[in-house]
């Protein structure tokens, strides 16, 4: 992980609200941002959550098989991959309800910073019942950047702001569920460490 990738981490995570305006003038692409930010963090869970199903064990299903657990852990990865981009689209069209902008650029912006929190977090899944408290904090903790970032980026109002996140990130959560249950439809139980735990 390079300088400027950990920079960014540490910047969102303990001072969001001076990180948010220089990310806002920042000119990334969709394919920069997912190739030298989002793909390098997302893996953070997908390992964390490979080691917990393959040698650790989870409270839901126990150890699984290597094949499993890495099949499990790709999965997830390419699923977080996708979910990004369909929670930016989400975003994007959800912002003029708001009293927002539609701009899908810094849409992709606010999700993929966002869920900084909640990839960090996820290196912790291995440890059992404390790394799922500490995935869940970082989660929440996701969703308090997105507030922040949300009346930067898309422009919504600080009074509608609120609303915006929360209907957001339901729709979110359904997906994020839907995507689990794929996982676990295809590796069993013990896919659900390396699927929708981190989504």
């Amino acid at each position: 992980m390079n300088s400027a990738i950990v920079m960014r981490v540490i910047h969102i995570l303990v001072q969001p609200k001076s990180e948010w305006p220089v990310i806002k003038q920042e000119r990334t692409d969709l394919q920069t941002l997912y190739l030298q930010y989002v793909a390098i963090l997302a893996v953070i869970p997908a390992v964390a959550g490979f080691v917990a199903n393959a040698f650790v064990g989870t409270l839901t299903a126990g150890r699984v098989s290597v094949g499993d657990a890495f099949g499990a852990a790709v999965t997830g990865y390419v699923l977080s991959l996708i979910m990004v981009f369909v929670v930016a689209l989400i975003a994007d069209s959800l912002a003029p309800a708001f009293g927002g902008r539609k701009n899908i650029d810094r849409a992709l912006k606010l999700v993929a910073y966002s869920m900084t929190a909640s990839w960090v977090a996820g290196a912790f899944a291995f440890i059992p019942v404390l790394g799922w408290l500490i995935s869940l904090l970082g989660g929440l903790y996701a969703l308090y950047l997105f507030y922040l970032g949300a009346p930067v980026l898309m422009k919504t109002p600080e009074s509608k702001t609120i609303g915006y996140t929360a209907v957001t990130v339901a729709i979110a959560i359904v997906i994020g569920f839907v995507m689990g249950m794929i996982t676990v439809a295809i590796f069993g139980a013990g896919g659900m460490m390396g699927g929708m735990g981190r989504l």
